[in-house]
C-alpha cells in the first residue's frame, strides 16, 4: 500500500520529521536519524553557520545524512529578525523550504501569532514554502493558510517539555475543519506513544528532537517513535471502534444454542 504524503509537491513516505541539535555527538545524531527512517530533518543557522565557518563537524554530518533539510527560524522574535534568517538559510542551505518561528514569549517559547502571519505572508510572496510552527488555534491556522502556507506545524505541548498533546480536542478540531491540510504535530512528544496519539486522530506526521536527542539511546529512542508513528497511522487508516459508556460482551449469548454456550 502506498501511503505517501506530500508537501509543496515534494512525495514522502516516512511520516516522522526530526531535528539534528542537541544530540551527544554527531555520530550519535547520524546514528539516531537513520533508525528513525526521518527523510527530512531540520537544521538552525544560528547553531551551525556554516557559510561564517562555525560548526562546520556537526555540518559536515548532516550533509553525510542525504536527507532533505528544513532550516528553521529558532531564536527569532519579531517577523523582520525572521524573514532576515530565511532569507540567509535559503543562500546557505540552498532550499526554499523554511521552518518559520517566530517566539512571542521567552518562558514557554509560543509563537507570536500576529508576527509569525505577518512573516508567513512575506516569505511567501518571496518564493518560500513556508511549514509555521504555530500553536494549535483554528484561527490562527486559517489565518496562516490565508498567507499562503500549504502546510501548517501546530505543537502538542511547548517545547522540549515532554508533555505530549496537552490539548487533543485543539488539534481533532483542526483535522476536522481543516481535513486537506497537512498537520505536522511539531513540539512537546516526549515517548513514542504521544506520536501514536497524534497519527490516530489522523495528522499526517509528527517533528520532534528533544526526545530523541536527550533519550538514554537517541538510537533506540528513534526507532521507537518510528514504531510509534507507523502503529498510530495504522489505526487511523484501520479506523478505530466506537467508544462506548457500557460494556459489550465480545462472546454474545443471547440468541446462541444452549449447547454452544
Amino acid at each position: 500500500m502506498n501511503d505517501s504524503w506530500s508537501a509543496y509537491g515534494v512525495e514522502m513516505h516516512s511520516r516522522l520529521l526530526l531535528g539534528t541539535a542537541l544530540y551527544p555527538s554527531p555520530e550519535v545524531m547520524q546514528q539516531a536519524v537513520a533508525a528513525s527512517g526521518a527523510e527530512v530533518v531540520t537544521v538552525a543557522l544560528r547553531r551551525q553557520a556554516p557559510a561564517n565557518g562555525g560548526g562546520n563537524t556537526i555540518w559536515d554530518f548532516i550533509r553525510r545524512l542525504d536527507r532533505r533539510l528544513l532550516p528553521n527560524t529558532a531564536g527569532c522574535h519579531s517577523a523582520r529578525e525572521a524573514v532576515t534568517l530565511a532569507k540567509m538559510s535559503r543562500e546557505i542551505f540552498h532550499t526554499n523550504w523554511i521552518k518559520l518561528e517566530v517566539i512571542g514569549d521567552d518562558y514557554n517559547l509560543q509563537p507570536d501569532p500576529f508576527q509569525l502571519v505577518e512573516a508567513a505572508r512575506e516569505l511567501v510572496a518571496d518564493g518560500f514554502a513556508v511549514f509555521p510552527y504555530c500553536t494549535d488555534d483554528l484561527v490562527l491556522c486559517q489565518r496562516l493558510l490565508d498567507a499562503g502556507c500549504e502546510v501548517l506545524m501546530p505543537w502538542g505541548a511547548p517545547i522540549g517539555t515532554g508533555q505530549g498533546l496537552v490539548n487533543p480536542y485543539a488539534l481533532e478540531t483542526l483535522r476536522a475543519r481543516l481535513p486537506a491540510v497537512p498537520l505536522i504535530v511539531d513540539a512537546g512528544l516526549g515517548v513514542p506513544s504521544h506520536a501514536a496519539a497524534a497519527m490516530e486522530m489522523g495528522c499526517t506526521a509528527v517533528l520532534l528532537n528533544t526526545a530523541v536527542a536527550r533519550a538514554a539511546v537517541p538510537e533506540a529512542m528513534a526507532r521507537g517513535f518510528r514504531a510509534g508513528v507507523e502503529a498510530g497511522r495504522t489505526a487511523w487508516l484501520a479506523g478505530a471502534m466506537p467508544k462506548r459508556q457500557t460494556a459489550e460482551p465480545s462472546t454474545p449469548v443471547l440468541g446462541t444454542p444452549f449447547w454452544q454456550q
